[in-house]
């Protein structure tokens, strides 16, 4: 089959509509395979099928198996990546929402964090998130804009917005009541559906520039 997999790609490089593959294998019968294909549109899949490649490799899977594939057609009804859906939680009710308690929940005990803005490369414990979002919370006012996520495997890669009013002491400069704002990218990786490690990407300086900590 993976083979199979691989020859398909390779041959359909540039002219296949699909966008997502995935295969599996039947834990209780080793030679029942499943194979799930997505598309933009049923046109497209059609327009897939269609594909001399894909006759090819589906002629040499018919010869693989004991008795003819079956196919079925799917529209899908609802689609939910529960990792994003866990990273969103963060920016939205913890970050946002100030809801430490939900921090526990939310990420692993070993939470290793990764964040250009401090000394140390790592730090660890789901304490450091607790620490970090009472401080900026403390310090600015803010909210979040989640521009868009991407999740692969066990990773969410979120890329954001953050704009917030200095209200409190920030990096010694006492509150200024200036409005600031920030992009920035998070990169969550999970385990067992909770964040066991994070890599923080983010414009600091211009946050530092604008509420006056540096001048440029």
């Amino acid at each position: 089959m993976n083979r199979l997999m691989d020859n398909w790609l390779e041959l359909t490089e540039g002219k296949r509509t699909a966008t997502h593959s995935v295969v599996g294998r039947d834990r209780s019968d080793s030679d029942h395979y499943v194979e799930i294909i997505e598309f933009p549109s049923y046109e497209q899949a059609m327009e897939n099928s269609k594909l001399p490649e894909t006759n090819r490799i589906f002629e040499e899977m018919v010869a693989l198996c004991d008795g003819m594939p079956t196919f079925t057609d799917l529209d899908v009804v609802r689609d939910e990546q529960l990792n994003k859906t866990t990273a969103r939680r963060f920016f939205e009710e913890i970050a946002v929402g100030g809801n430490l308690g939900l921090v526990d929940e939310l990420f692993a005990d070993d939470y290793r964090d990764h964040d250009i803005s401090k000394e140390e490369e790592t730090t660890v414990g789901s304490d450091v998130i607790k620490a970090d979002v009472t401080g900026w919370r403390k310090a600015f006012d803010f909210d979040f804009t989640i521009d868009s996520q991407v999740a692969e495997g066990d990773q969410v890669v979120t890329r954001w917005t953050w704009r917030g009013t200095h209200q409190d002491v920030f990096m010694g400069l006492p509150a200024t009541g200036r409005t600031t704002d920030m992009t920035g990218v998070t990169i969550f990786s999970f385990r067992d559906g909770r964040i066991r490690e994070g890599w923080w990407t983010y414009d600091l300086l211009r946050v530092m520039r604008q509420v006056g900590v540096v001048e440029m």
